[in-house]
């Protein structure tokens, strides 16, 4: 039986990669990680536990990374790291220079668990898996800004083009500077395989035209919630097709995706998601999901 794969974006996540926030967190510098006046590192961790409990209540199994007080307090954002197919897995290169070490974690829990690695980024290629979208089993979308960039593309692209995979990369605008974490994924939520949240204002226009060709229907966020959650209204999990949890606080998204037929559970995130830039994708990374 198949215990790991993931290619697609919102089928049902049966098996996730997380990593429980615990002492790196407490004792983080707020200014050195670049966290807003929202963090609270005691009020993150047990919103943290209640994120955990949605999670477990769809009956998906979390592999668990432990923190041991190693001081890397974003590697609770599990998503970043690594990126999984039916092949195996490829450990990423961090843009943000206090995770250079993350990979190395998910290569030594992939070993554990028999999840063959593919093979590592190297020289001065950069992904962060806040940045892919897979548009279908064999197409994988990048977000190119200053998180990845095109030598990271080139080199997934050996890595995946002899599993049948083409990895496709897009610039993402400036936005806000350096420092702030603009994704990919922070402008495109996938809802279902067909169906994505989106923001267009930083879209990129190709992106946008090959998302309509392939016939992608749109739910578009308020403008208005997009800026006061400092983009994490658009930071929502698919656990299955058309159901999905979000960050509470931003009812005008949640009613728009509720229009479209999508069922949203909710979890008070200010000072775990909007504190630190990274919300319940950021939180996950779905080691296998699998079309019914």
């Amino acid at each position: 039986m198949t215990h790991y794969g993931c290619q697609l974006m919102a089928e049902k996540m049966s098996k996730v990669l997380m990593r429980r926030p615990a002492d790196s967190l407490r004792q983080a510098d707020q200014q050195v990680w670049h966290y807003n006046h929202l963090f609270d590192a005691e009020k993150a961790i047990q919103q943290y536990d209640a994120f955990t409990q949605l999670i477990l209540d769809t009956g998906c199994d979390i592999v668990w990374m432990e923190d041991n007080n190693d001081g890397l307090c974003d590697a609770m954002f599990t998503r970043d790291a690594s990126l999984i197919t039916k092949a195996g897995a490829i450990p990423l290169k961090m843009g943000k220079s206090l995770r250079t070490p993350e990979p190395e974690l998910h290569k030594q829990t992939y070993d554990k668990l028999g999840i063959p690695i593919l093979g590592q980024l190297t020289g001065e290629a950069k992904i962060e898996g806040g940045d892919t979208i897979w548009l279908n089993e064999h197409t994988l979308l990048v977000g190119m800004g200053f998180r990845s960039n095109q030598a990271g593309v080139d080199q997934l692209n050996a890595l995946l083009n002899p599993n049948d995979i083409q990895v496709l990369g897009f610039d993402m605008p400036y936005w806000s500077g350096k420092e702030a974490c603009l994704h990919l994924m922070s402008v495109i939520s996938p809802l279902t395989e067909n169906k994505y949240l989106v923001h267009p204002p930083l879209i990129p226009a190709r992106l946008w035209q090959l998302l309509e060709d392939q016939g992608i229907e749109f739910v578009i966020a308020p403008e208005d919630e997009f800026t006061a959650s400092f983009g994490l209204n658009l930071n929502v999990l698919p656990t299955s097709p058309d159901q999905c949890i979000m960050i509470e606080g931003f009812p005008k998204t949640k009613q728009r995706m509720e229009d479209h037929g999508v069922t949203v559970h909710v979890f008070e995130g200010d000072a775990l998601c909007m504190a630190c830039e990274g919300g319940p994708t950021c939180l996950t990374n779905p080691i296998l999901r699998e079309a019914n």
